[in-house]
């Protein structure tokens, strides 16, 4: 793992150089131009200097026949002879800065790749960081977090967004093994309650058909149990898997069958019925959103008190279909209330006791797969506000 990263860092490196060294030899060409363009523009002796003319006639101006040089022949002499030297001077001073400059740009480039080395193994520390923590994470040890305390950027970001990954996983993985225990308990507490009943039933030595009727009873029942908890699994798990089919549904329709499903539960109850079905159109499984109103229906009874009511309410708001169920019950802290979704969280302990602890975390996973939301606020005077907001369909079928 250790080697990719060594390989962008040496690449990292070599970009540096080369960028410096390209950069280098501009800056060298252009300084080498402008020098070389005002050594040629410059003047020579001969023309700018009229003493060095006067010593040159003086030095040179007897021919070797002993006669006397003509003036502008020897002036043509003098200042060819000038030429010759400035442009030996000018050839020799850009030779000198070119090989100057070349050394001192190899000396350059040998420090900015140590330089890039370091730099580049300083910016990489947080990606190395980052995959040292994901080498140690695995699904039993995901309390493992980078922490990366860098400057704000975007290593930091990325470091940031990998813990948050991991706290999304442990939350993620806590919850599934929260979820496999207590699903294991429910399906473990109606086979306890058939075993015990057969058990009891059969140890007494003289059994009456009222006791084998009773714990025949006992049997059905828990198996009743035993099978709303495997549906309710079921479509948890239906619904988490994500939509296969897409339909037009209106919720308005949904929690108006949840509502005359209850009614034998309602009338028991006593509760009082406010129901308000303006259309809400949106699409997707039609099994699992008449699942979701029933659920949200069944919880309100369920959860009630007496005398109560419950208050159904479909429409549009804000361009979405939504579905607020309201219903006096308990008083909830609000901190709980968010809870409630979870899977087998329910607000009494007793196995049986208050329901199966699936309802409204069906109702979740169910708004989540249709791109929808949830929430659940409690009541001053008790009882749970739950609101379902789902995308709305337009009237041409689209969402």
């Amino acid at each position: 793992m250790a080697r990719p990263q060594r390989s962008l860092r040496l690449r990292l490196t070599v970009a540096y150089t080369g960028l410096f060294l390209a950069s280098g030899a501009l800056l060298l060409a252009v300084a080498y131009g402008l020098v070389a363009h005002d050594l040629a523009s410059s003047k020579t002796p001969s023309t700018a200097d009229p003493q060095l003319l006067a010593n040159c006639k003086t030095s040179f101006g007897s021919s070797k026949t002993g006669g006397t040089i003509p003036d502008a022949k020897l002036q043509q002499q003098c200042k060819a002879l000038f030429d010759a030297g400035a442009n030996k001077q000018r050839v020799s001073t850009l030779h000198n800065l070119l090989v100057t400059s070349l050394a001192a740009l190899a000396g350059m480039a040998v420090v900015s790749a140590v330089l890039g080395w370091l730099v580049a193994g300083r910016a990489l520390r947080p990606l190395q960081a980052v995959t040292e923590a994901a080498r140690r994470a695995s699904h039993t040890n995901l309390d493992e977090r980078v922490a990366f305390r860098g400057p704000p950027g975007e290593l930091k970001e990325l470091a940031d967004t990998f813990d948050e990954m991991l706290d999304r996983l442990d939350a993620a993985f806590a919850s599934q093994r929260r979820f496999v225990a207590n699903a294991s308990h429910e399906l473990r507490t109606p086979l306890t309650i058939m075993r015990t009943a057969i058990d009891v039933t059969l140890a007494k030595p003289a059994r009456t058909t009222g006791q084998l009727e009773e714990m025949a009873a006992e049997v059905r029942a828990a198996i009743d149990r035993a099978e709303s908890l495997i549906e309710a699994l079921l479509t948890l798990a239906r619904s988490d898997r994500g939509l296969g089919l897409r339909e037009p549904v209106d919720l308005a329709t949904a929690a108006e069958d949840a509502l005359d499903a209850a009614a034998g539960a309602i009338r028991e109850s006593g509760l009082e019925v406010q129901a308000v079905f303006e259309p809400a159109p949106t699409s997707g499984d039609p099994v699992l959103l008449e699942r979701l109103a029933a659920n949200l229906v069944d919880n309100a009874v369920r959860h009630n008190v007496s005398p109560g009511w419950i208050r159904v309410t479909t429409g549009q708001r804000n361009g979405e279909a939504f579905l607020d169920v309201s219903s006096t019950g308990p008083v909830i802290p609000e901190d709980v209330a968010g809870l409630l979704f979870e899977p087998f969280r329910r607000l009494d302990p007793t196995p049986g006791g208050n329901g199966l602890g699936l309802g409204l975390a069906i109702v979740q996973s169910v708004a989540t797969a249709h791109e929808g939301t949830v929430s659940a606020h409690s009541r001053a005077t008790g009882g749970l506000d739950v609101s379902v907001v789902l995308p709305c369909l337009d009237a041409a079928g689209e969402v």
